[in-house]
């Protein structure tokens, strides 16, 4: 008997940095979220279109859940608010290797503020803790409440057998979703912009190395992309906003040597993406307590 086609929304919630964005990036099998060591990396809601046999994925990868401390933070709270009440199943990542802490607790309280959409939790990072560790959190994550299912995945996205988990995991998420017609073609793995996504490509490479301070200070426009008629180029023009001149030398860096690197980073990731060689001029500037204003919050795309 074949099985009924099924579409739907799953969205990842969990603490900043527990490996959502990964994961999304993981399924889709391309990269349409940025990841990066440091809290607050992704600020909106970014769409990653699975496709299987039976059914479409749609992956609401949302900010980290959080106490915000600043109108950004409260912003970014908000989208996930937002995305919450609209997706069918809700994936609670909680890593292996980290016990269950106020932050998570916090989180799973918020959950109950969602009742339509399914939950499941996904224990991510299971390679790396010992497998007494592993069981240890999964009894712990079962405690906290009647879960539709708990599902482990690995970290290391390269190991062949974190291809397996995937599939579980997909399998198990796509069985939840109503049935349904597929809502995007074929081919699409995301419904972000093009210019969007190359802006937080530009924001991820500059958010390498840095501080734990800055992260949070540092957003990035795009003023322009033109497409040269006489040789395969695109010409990217973007601006990186900082809160502090302070801030503008770190991104800048001695005789601008930073800057280049951010450049070279930011290219290597631009390039497979548009298919084409890039030119990509940056400039820093500062915009003075951005995250804090509403006027500015909404120039910069908050």
């Amino acid at each position: 008997m074949t099985q009924p086609f099924r579409s739907g929304f799953v969205s990842f919630v969990g603490r900043p940095n527990v490996g959502k964005s990964t994961l999304t990036n993981a399924l889709v099998g391309e990269k349409v979220a940025i990841t990066s060591s440091k809290p607050q990396t992704t600020r909106n809601a970014i769409r990653g279109i699975v496709h299987t046999v039976d059914g479409q994925l749609i992956i609401v990868d949302t900010p980290g859940m959080h106490r915000p401390r600043t109108l950004l933070g409260q912003r970014l709270n908000s989208v996930v608010q937002a995305t919450l009440g609209d997706v069918d199943v809700i994936g609670f990542c909680l890593p292996a290797n980290e016990k269950i802490g106020p932050g998570d607790r916090f989180i799973n309280e918020q959950l109950d503020a969602y009742p339509r959409a399914k939950k499941v939790a996904i224990v991510t990072k299971i390679d790396a803790t010992s497998r007494t560790s592993v069981a240890e959190q999964l009894l712990a994550i079962n405690e906290l409440r009647d879960w539709e299912a708990i599902i482990p995945v690995t970290t290391l996205l390269s190991n062949p057998s974190s291809k397996v988990q995937l599939d579980v995991l997909l399998t198990q998420l796509v069985s939840m979703l109503p049935t349904g017609p597929a809502l995007y073609g074929d081919d699409a793995v995301t419904d972000e912009t093009l210019e969007h996504r190359i802006a937080e490509l530009v924001r991820e490479a500059a958010l390498e190395g840095v501080s734990d301070e800055l992260p949070h200070s540092l957003a990035v426009t795009i003023d322009d992309m033109v497409e040269r008629d006489d040789k395969e180029l695109l010409e990217i023009y973007a601006n990186l906003w900082v809160e502090r001149d302070s801030q503008k030398g770190i991104i800048i860096g001695h005789k601008g040597e930073r800057l280049q690197e951010v450049g070279a980073r930011a290219r290597a990731s631009i390039e497979p993406l548009v298919g084409k060689q890039v030119f990509l001029s940056m400039r820093v500037k500062v915009a003075k307590e951005w995250q804090r204003d509403a006027k500015q919050l909404g120039r910069l795309g908050f």
